[in-house]
């Protein structure tokens, strides 16, 4: 399989095309794709858990709701993420345990500030190597 997740430079934006060979597994990987463009994640513990509860309407919307969902915790309560585990899936909801560590400017290095997970270029397929996802985020 491929690495789980690449960087891809677009346009005043940001994307990151994500593998998983599970949909569940894409899910995670987006999320840790996320927070690699947000942060040094080898600087990050992760002894702090949050869960997270989403639902939405069809699994492109619940990736980008999941995603968005992430930033949000991140942007308020000051929580970066390192590591996932979805415990329950479907292809409109999905619950999970985040770990990771609270923000601190003295250990942590910033390496941009993400605002959203969009719809621009949002495509999910599987194939034989499993599922695949391209995300572009507004920076």
């Amino acid at each position: 399989m491929e690495t789980p997740f690449k960087i891809i430079d677009h346009t005043a934006d940001i994307g990151i095309a994500v593998n998983g060979a599970t949909l569940q597994q894409l899910f995670e990987n987006a999320a840790i794709g996320l927070f690699n463009l947000i942060i040094d994640s080898s600087t990050l513990e992760d002894y702090t858990e949050y869960p997270i509860s989403i639902s939405s309407t069809n699994r492109e919307s619940l990736l980008i709701d999941w995603l968005n969902e992430l930033i949000y915790v991140y942007e308020v309560e000051h929580i970066v993420f390192k590591r996932f585990t979805i415990t329950i899936f479907s292809d409109t909801h999905l619950e999970s345990l985040c770990f990771g560590d609270f923000l601190d400017n003295k250990r942590h290095l910033i390496k941009r500030e993400v605002k959203a997970a969009t719809y621009h270029m949002l495509s999910i397929t599987n194939d034989s190597d499993g599922f695949h996802a391209t995300i572009i985020f507004d920076i």
